[in-house]
């Protein structure tokens, strides 16, 4: 029996780019001691207020069938939310709210693409971006960013890369794994050329919490822009919920109200209780999120200060987001090696930057997912294994 060519070709090449997270968990199954800065997951628990309201919710019998595009409480709440943080009004009905922020990925690039479109994202990119465009049977085209721009695109690295096949562009700010913050210069500039070649513009926001320089702007803040911009967003990295599995998607009325015909036929919504959580989350987290922030803050704070002196690898200081990014070229490693190296050897788990795209070959991405002191142990350990290994060069 023969599977679809969409599903086959998810993962074009036969990597997913998570094998050295693969081998981590692998490890720590077996009973290593395994420290796992790969994925960013939180190292501590949801707030105790948003549980609360999850079980009061399932055991005060909201455990039924729920509204497929998402409760009316939570669709305002959001909507609340992005007009407060944007300035753009936005109805419960501009909002659809979805299994976490990759099933918003998934459904905005299944309402655009189709077999022989393409959809262009941005290098360094999140290891799904490309196989979330294959899988809906379009191309996926890498548009590569340079470090000297700060991995932000400009208008003429999209326009060389945009074809009649082109449909979209799939942004990410703050970016993961670069930290990058992208400003509203850049956006207007991008805003142009989708707007010059009739492109959706799908702008991944779930680190919008998470700036430590500069300012958060979401396109759909450009009015030019509104009206082609399909927002992701999700309390995932936010409120630390990322088991929860609830984000969303907002945008143009119209767009939304076809994606709610596709979550009919794909999720059929999300659990009611965990929908409760989040409006909790939504309409009361403000204090909650901003100790998930200051948290990644302080202890960006304390990478820094580890990473600053050393020579054996460099840090790209970043603008927002959880991670560090380090170039290896004083150990003349490609990160894949790196990391499989660093793993066996220090039992201390990162992700390669050839996972996240050719613009990061030759990085590793170190997730700030555990405490100040283990986090400050870790990187020198880092900086040490990577030292012994820029002298044998």
């Amino acid at each position: 029996m023969n599977l679809s060519n969409r599903i086959e070709n998810i993962n074009a090449g036969g990597s997913d780019g998570w094998e050295v997270y693969y081998e981590a968990r692998r490890l720590a199954a077996a009973g290593e001691p395994v420290l796992d800065l790969t994925i960013g997951d939180h190292d501590f628990r949801t707030a105790a207020p948003i549980i609360d309201a999850m079980n009061r919710s399932a055991r005060g019998g909201n455990t039924g069938y729920s509204p497929v595009p998402g409760s009316v409480a939570l669709r305002r709440a959001i909507a609340a939310r992005i007009e407060h943080r944007t300035g753009v009004e936005t109805s419960p009905e501009s909002v659809l709210v979805t299994a976490g922020g990759q099933a918003a990925l998934f459904a905005t690039h299944l309402a655009i693409l189709e077999a022989g479109a393409t959809g262009l994202f941005c290098d360094p990119y999140y290891a799904t971006f490309p196989g979330t465009i294959r899988a809906t049977g379009a191309t996926a085209v890498a548009v590569p960013t340079r470090p000297q721009n700060g991995f932000v695109p400009t208008a003429e690295d999209l326009r060389r890369y945009i074809d009649d096949t082109a449909r979209s562009v799939l942004i990410n700010s703050p970016n993961n794994p670069s930290g990058a913050v992208y400003d509203r210069e850049a956006l207007i500039e991008i805003g142009k050329v989708c707007k010059e070649n009739d492109l959706w513009l799908i702008s991944d926001e779930v680190y919008e919490s998470q700036v430590w320089s500069g300012e958060h702007v979401s396109p759909r803040s450009i009015p030019e822009l509104a009206d082609r911009t399909l927002v992701i967003g999700s309390l995932s990295k936010s409120h630390a919920m990322t088991g929860f599995r609830c984000g969303w998607v907002a945008g143009p009325e119209a767009a939304i109200s076809r994606l709610e015909d596709l979550a009919t036929v794909s999720t059929y919504g999300v659990a009611g209780f965990v929908q409760d959580a989040a409006f909790r989350a939504v309409v009361q987290g403000d204090q909650i999120e901003a100790r998930v922030a200051n948290i990644y803050r302080q202890r960006l704070e304390v990478a820094m200060d580890c990473l600053s002196g050393a020579n054996s690898v460099l840090i790209v200081p970043p603008k927002g987001a959880m991670y560090v990014l380090l170039d290896l070229s004083p150990t003349g490693l490609s990160g894949t090696e790196f990391a499989r190296r660093l793993l066996e050897d220090r039992r201390i788990a990162v992700m390669p930057g050839e996972s996240f795209g050719q613009a990061t070959a030759g990085h590793v991405r170190v997730a700030l997912t555990t405490g100040s002191a283990c986090l400050k142990d870790a990187l020198n350990n880092l900086v040490d294994f990577a030292g012994d290994l820029a002298t044998r060069k």
